[in-house]
């Protein structure tokens, strides 16, 4: 693995961990109702900070192979949904919106996912943990709205 790659990425990360700690949950979303099997809060620090090093990972594993450019695209891609999201969400308190982010966000990782398989099994592995919990986090993004109709907006 390239370490200028793999830190490169890290970095990219750490602009969408900015906006995590920049836009909290707070007491707007506490106030919420939540479906029973919402993660715990302790979880979000745990999962981010794995999956950031595993997609760092996995990115400066394919940046070396031939033909990268593509899934190098797709990880652009949702590095910058995953970015938008956390703001619109908690910042804006647009719970649609976020949603729609969701969605781009979803088809994103699963393109990079995909794409990652292509070059290097083990970066295509390393992005499945990734993309079971966007798929979970688009459930509860939308399992939230249902639940507070009165907040969406």
């Amino acid at each position: 693995m390239d370490l200028t790659l793999f830190f490169t990425h890290l970095a990219a990360c750490g602009a969408a961990a900015t906006t995590g700690a920049m836009f909290q949950p707070g007491t707007w979303y506490e106030g919420l109702k939540k479906p029973s099997w919402t993660p715990p809060r302790w979880a979000f620090p745990v999962a981010w900070t794995t999956f950031y090093l595993l997609m760092s990972a996995a990115a400066a594993r394919v940046g070396v192979t031939e033909g990268a450019g593509q899934a190098l695209a797709f990880w652009s891609v949702q590095i910058a949904f995953n970015t938008l999201w956390t703001p619109v969400f908690f910042g804006l308190r647009r719970m649609r919106a976020a949603l729609v982010v969701m969605g781009f966000l979803w088809t994103s990782v699963a393109a990079t996912t995909v794409a990652f398989f292509g070059q290097d099994i083990w970066a295509g592995l390393m992005f499945v943990p990734y993309l079971v919990w966007v798929t979970v986090a688009g459930a509860l993004n939308l399992s939230v709205l249902r639940l507070n109709p009165e907040e969406a907006r």
